[in-house]
């Protein structure tokens, strides 16, 4: 069980070395080959922190890569924390609180929602009035719609 002041919520490196270890639990492994065992550290100043070199495909590689946390500039620590929230609270977490509990933009907050969503598998429940907008016409009480917008006439000027 995580608590909120658990340091993989507060430090990259924390984070970093907690995700490695839930996904390489014997170690790292090759997300381009599947090498195990000749990946090393790259280590110093010249390389940034929990970058691996695969010496099979002499390719690099960290342990975001084929995660929904590839390709993002937001921290790892936040993105631990966001995945947290959004997975443990037992009523749905908005957006809004999301931006605001882990000090994001409401677009970074939205982004990371949707990335995480689909990695959940987030589908619509049945029954639930949940479902997927259709992007056909419809005719409503005489008015064409569109997108799910009704279009009301234009006001006419006396």
């Amino acid at each position: 069980m995580f608590d909120l002041n658990d340091p993989i919520f507060s430090d990259v490196e924390k984070a970093r070395e907690h995700l490695e270890r839930l996904r390489w639990p014997k170690g790292p492994v090759c997300p381009h080959c599947g090498e195990k065992e000749r990946v090393h550290r790259l280590q110093g100043k010249s390389h940034r922190a929990g970058l691996i070199q695969c010496n099979a495909c002499l390719k690099n590689f960290t342990v975001t890569v084929g995660t929904v946390f590839e390709h993002s500039k937001v921290s790892l620590d936040r993105w631990l924390l966001a995945v947290f929230l959004l997975s443990s609270s037992k009523k749905a977490v908005s957006i809004s609180q999301l931006q605001q509990l882990i000090g994001v933009t409401y677009k970074t907050a939205w982004f990371m929602t949707q990335r995480i969503r689909e990695a959940m598998g987030h589908r619509a429940i049945p029954g639930s009035g949940e479902s997927k907008a259709k992007r056909s016409e419809n005719v409503t009480a005489g008015r064409k719609v569109r997108s799910g917008i009704i279009r009301l006439p234009a006001k006419r000027k006396a």
